[in-house]
Formats: structure tokens, C-alpha cells, sequence
């Protein structure tokens, strides 16, 4: 995987990955996610081994991996192409074409600079897909880790990333790091929270009251994992077209993940 200082000229990622088969509807269709022509594609990281689908198979519910997909690949793509340089690929709302969908398990996961794990509070990594996600990170990868709230979710997402680094502290991240400036100047702790929350007049839940900006950091001070806990940018992403939902959140949940995007590419 190769990193660059200067985001000014951003380096061409090459996205090789698995077919993945998806029902709509009890029709099956094939989802690539073989070479991209663009610079970045947004890359869910599939930990359960689950797939993103509708069919009645599914029950209409996805796995905690799958959770706003494809709509929040999609918002977030048209965004980051109209705020930013960088060549990404478009994602289908239908079905979700053009977005990554890869798991720890798989080689091509190198290829990516950039992971995305929702309702982290549930994943159950084992020692090989610990191993796995540890060594993406230390090779210059980037995870971000989205929609947990709670002192029960974050025991259980703590209970898995004690295995990635049982040595290596999570820390608040502070308002000087740079990827609170890399692009958007990110000085304002706005709580963003997911579209339930709000209609019952909350934006926080399951006991998760007050929003957490926390990190994993490598030797050198890189940051390697953004934990956004009591938070819900997915959905932000996601509802960023409905009425209901507030634009300045839906905002600064985009401004925060462009600026994750800028800061893997090129750190």
C-alpha cells in the first residue's frame, strides 16, 4: 500500500476484490468489486462474514455489518466528489455497485487505504482476523469505526480491539491532531446521531450521552483507527436528503469523513 505526504496529487489506489453475490427481491445479482479507474472507493469491512441484501432471505434486516448500506455509500460519494479533488467512485443506491464491501480474510484487503466498520459494538473479531486487521494497520491502512453507543457496546468493541493491540491505548483525540484540519477545521463537537434518536427528541442512545472523538495511534503518531462512538455518521450520510434530519449534523458528518478520507490517503 502506498501512502502520499502531498494530497495535492493523490495516488491511484488499485481496488482488486472479491465478487460478491446479493439478493434483491429474491433476484441474484453479482456485485463486483474488481479494478476501479477512480482514486478511492468506499470500502465497508464485512467482520461477520455477512452480506449486504433485501431479499426475504434477509428478513428486510441486514447483518450489523450491512447497516445503511448501499444509501450511505452513495450520499457520502456524491459528497466527496462535490467537496473535494478526489476521483471516487460512484456507488448505486440501488444496489450498491461501485462500492468495496471486503473481509479481513481476503488478500486483496491491502488494496484498500480506507475501511468503514458499522455497529462495532457487536463485531467479534477472533485472533486470525485480529492478526489480520493489525497487520493492515501497521502497513499504512485506515479504519473508522461508526454507530456504537453505550458502556455495552463499547465493552464489546473493546473486547475485539484488545486482540488487534492488547498493548496500544485508545486516546481522545485532540483538537490539534491533524485530521481535525487536514481539509475542514473540525472545532465543534456537534453530537451526530442516528435518524431514531431524533424523532424521539434525543441525540444520543442507549445510554451514550456524551459524543467520543478516540483514535488508535501508530509509533510515529499517525492515526490508524477513528473511533466515533455515540455517533451515528452513517446515518447522517444516509438521511442527508430527509427533511427530518438536521443539515448542519448531516454536514459536519460529512466534513469529518472527508477529512478521515484526505488524511488516509495521504498519511
Amino acid at each position: 500500500m502506498t501512502m502520499r505526504k502531498d494530497f495535492t496529487a493523490l495516488v491511484m489506489v488499485i481496488l482488486t476484490g472479491p465478487t460478491v453475490i446479493c439478493s434483491a427481491f429474491g433476484q441474484e445479482f453479482v456485485l463486483s468489486t474488481q479494478p476501479s479507474s477512480a482514486e478511492f472507493q468506499f470500502t465497508r469491512l464485512m467482520y461477520s462474514g455477512g452480506r449486504c441484501g433485501f431479499g426475504f432471505e434477509y428478513g428486510y434486516s441486514l447483518s450489523h455489518e450491512c447497516v445503511d448500506w448501499p444509501d450511505a455509500e452513495y450520499h457520502f460519494m456524491q459528497g466527496l466528489a462535490r467537496l473535494t479533488r478526489v476521483n471516487g467512485a460512484i456507488v448505486s443506491r440501488y444496489d450498491g455497485t461501485g462500492g468495496g464491501r471486503i473481509n479481513l480474510h481476503d488478500d486483496s484487503l491491502f488494496d484498500f487505504p480506507w475501511l468503514y466498520a458499522v455497529e462495532v459494538g457487536a463485531w467479534r473479531l477472533d485472533e486470525l482476523q485480529a492478526a489480520r486487521l493489525r497487520e493492515y494497520l501497521f502497513r499504512g491502512g485506515f479504519l473508522m469505526v461508526d454507530d456504537f453507543h453505550g458502556p455495552r457496546e463499547w465493552a464489546g468493541f473493546l473486547n475485539s480491539m484488545a486482540r488487534v493491540f492488547p498493548d496500544r491505548p485508545i486516546l481522545e483525540i485532540p483538537e490539534t491532531d491533524e485530521v481535525m484540519h487536514v481539509l475542514y477545521d473540525l472545532d465543534r463537537r456537534t453530537q451526530i446521531p442516528g435518524i431514531a434518536a431524533l424523532y424521539n427528541g434525543r441525540t444520543w442512545e442507549k445510554g451514550g450521552v456524551s459524543p467520543h472523538w478516540r483514535g488508535v495511534y501508530d509509533d510515529k503518531g499517525r492515526l490508524m483507527v477513528a473511533i466515533n462512538f455515540n455517533m451515528d455518521l452513517g446515518d447522517a450520510w444516509e438521511h442527508a436528503d430527509t427533511p427530518g434530519y438536521p443539515e448542519p449534523m448531516t454536514a459536519m458528518a460529512y466534513r469529518f469523513a472527508v477529512n478521515y478520507v484526505i488524511y488516509a490517503m495521504t498519511h
